[in-house]
């Protein structure tokens, strides 16, 4: 059975005809589906452990962004018998580029009509909290946190939410330590990443491979104000190598330490206030539709 799990908003209204060409594409495979819709946090969770808890074979959809992935991902009982697939209705739709899963509503239900899922990496935090593309503390909570106290709308809302960011964000302290490393950091941002691109198009992992067995530890140091306008044009066009203070190392876990008592982490865009940043990549576990190129 197909369970195609959708915030209302994405497809009502004027998105109504998304949701019927995904339909259509399902009528003509032959394939068994129901619509669920959610609509408030937490829904897409909750109807993700009812569906991979109930001991059959099922393919979970999300229809949205990397927020719907993230509640389902964590909702997830049954690795053995549920896949998930997505279908890109979000605003940044960042996993979806990592991906490479077309934002051509009929291409990306194609791809699981017709082709079969393959296994990729996830995060997880030893606290059981998962990440499917990528987490993070420092400046990206900062943008998040602006971008969900205004009322910017659209991709461009998180460009918005950057600029303001990079004139009014301060470096912070972390200790990081991974696969028997430590060291100490002054910087703008720790982040473990399974995908390669966050907030709508910053490229901050562009080698980031989704089957590799690794996760990807991204660092970057205190930038000074005069030179952060040209880190972010980088970070836009996937130069992130030119940046001589971020760098970024293949890892198979990672601890996360901020010199703060309070705290905040973003995982694919949903923010958490102190949950331990101690992390570990999870491999040939969850089945996902990809694209034959991938």
């Amino acid at each position: 059975m197909i369970y195609l799990i959708a915030n209302e908003k994405h497809v009502k209204g004027k998105n109504s005809k998304k949701l019927d060409i995904v339909r259509g594409v399902f009528d003509r495979a032959g394939k068994k589906y129901e619509v669920l819709l959610t609509h408030k946090t937490g829904d897409a969770k909750a109807h993700a452990e009812r569906i991979t808890a109930d001991g059959e074979k099922n393919i979970v959809v999300a229809l949205g962004g990397d927020g719907t992935l993230h509640d389902i991902i964590n909702g997830f009982k049954d690795f053995e018998n549920n896949s998930l697939g997505l279908i890109p209705l979000g605003t940044g739709n960042d996993f979806a580029a990592t991906a490479e899963i077309p934002l051509d509503v009929k291409q990306a239900a194609e791809i699981i009509a017709f082709r079969q899922p393959a296994p990729i990496d996830f995060i997880e935090f030893s606290s059981g909290l998962r990440s499917i593309n990528i987490a993070g503390m420092g400046i990206d909570v900062d943008v998040l946190e602006r971008v969900y106290s205004g009322n910017m709308t659209g991709k461009s809302k998180y460009a918005k939410a950057l600029v303001s960011s990079l004139k009014h964000f301060s470096s912070r302290k972390f200790t990081v330590k991974y696969d028997g490393n430590e060291e100490e950091l002054f910087g703008l941002i720790c982040a473990i990443c399974n995908g390669r691109q966050l907030g709508g198009g910053m490229k901050i992992c562009p080698q980031a491979k989704l089957n590799d067995g690794y996760i990807e530890l991204f660092l970057c140091d205190y930038i000074s104000k005069s030179r952060i306008v040209g880190m972010f044009l980088k970070l836009m066009t996937g130069n992130v190598r030119k940046i001589k203070e971020a760098r970024s190392i293949k890892v198979k876990s990672a601890t996360i330490i901020p010199h703060a008592e309070d705290y905040y982490l973003q995982a694919d865009g949903e923010i958490y206030p102190n949950v331990p940043f101690d992390v570990y990549v999870v491999s040939d576990k969850l089945k996902f539709y990809l694209p034959a190129k991938i």
